[in-house]
């Protein structure tokens, strides 16, 4: 790589990413909201054009918990404005990029595995149908895109991401992070720790650093394909909460478990052979509780933001 444009780089996977190139002496052209309305075609019109020879898609209007529940017509109109001017633009201004562009777990159907064949097939989640589907209307671009004009792209469907670093304005987390605020709130504040659910429900986690590396390992091979980019392994949210307690000093038995809340799906985890087959070897990646360690330490550093 030596120029790639980057959609969305202010969200977490973006800053992440636009830091790990840099890194790398590539040239970054970062868009964000504020430089380029995505959801507006006339707003494109601030992208700079470049040889791009990479165009990292990562731009979505979502958040965790119970947002994709309560709007999805926004959801379903904001994102397909945001993925077809984007792909527009890319089709007229720089043909020659390689279009990374990312799904969601979320798009599956709860009657399938998760794997990648599958991706099209059957209804996603009710409360994410917006999401979902707009994603799937995503993947069914780049490859029209391909056949037409020969374009090339690479579509990643991430698990959980976690890590240090994530959003810190306001909005929900993902589980990983709400296990995390109310177990050090517990702790530092001694406020009372509830979970959803019994706790056994499962759930997997790639930690930000190991997701780049695989998509960029990916990357030099593959091409015009659709692949999970996981964790490979899952554990129950009593898995979870017993690290943190760990990690932080807080008694596993003072925390209740509250059965009348939504969970969501017992179990869900990406089938990543087809990965670990295209890296052809295993895939290295940051053990568990050193993850969930660093993130800790992130909230702890912003504790006035994150625990207040």
């Amino acid at each position: 790589m030596k120029t790639v444009l980057i959609s969305g780089s202010s969200g977490f996977l973006g800053k992440h990413l636009v830091k790990s190139l840099e890194s790398q002496n590539i040239e970054v052209i970062a868009l964000t909201s504020k430089t380029a309305d995505l959801t507006d075609c006339n707003g494109l019109k601030n992208i700079p054009v470049r040889d791009y020879d990479h165009i990292f898609h990562l731009a979505a209007w979502t958040q965790a918990g119970d947002f994709c529940a309560l709007r999805g017509g926004e959801q379903w109109i904001i994102n397909q404005q945001i993925n077809t001017n984007m792909l527009a633009w890319w089709q007229k201004k720089a043909p020659q990029a390689k279009m990374i562009a990312f799904g969601t777990s979320v798009s599956y159907s709860v009657e399938q595995n998760l794997e990648e064949t599958k991706y099209l097939d059957g209804q996603p989640y009710e409360k994410f149908y917006a999401y979902a589907m707009s994603k799937r209307m995503l993947l069914a671009g780049l490859q029209c895109l391909n056949k037409q004009f020969g374009m090339n792209y690479l579509y990643g469907i991430p698990s959980t991401l976690y890590g240090a670093g994530y959003h810190m304005d306001g909005r929900q987390m993902h589980f990983i992070y709400d296990l995390i605020r109310k177990i050090l709130k517990g702790k530092l504040q001694g406020t009372p720790v509830t979970l959803w659910g019994d706790g056994y429900q499962r759930r997997e986690l790639v930690y930000i650093d190991d997701f780049i590396s695989h998509l960029l390992e990916l990357n030099k091979g593959a091409q015009n394909d659709i692949f999970n980019i996981g964790g490979g392994e899952d554990y129950s949210i009593r898995d979870f909460a017993h690290i943190i307690c760990e990690l932080t000093g807080y008694d596993f038995n003072s925390i209740g478990f509250d059965i009348n809340q939504y969970v969501g799906a017992k179990s869900k985890i990406l089938e990543i052979g087809k990965l670990r087959n295209a890296i052809g070897k295993d895939l290295q990646k940051t053990p568990l509780k050193d993850g969930i360690s660093k993130t800790i330490d992130w909230f702890l550093d912003n504790k006035q933001i994150l625990l207040a």
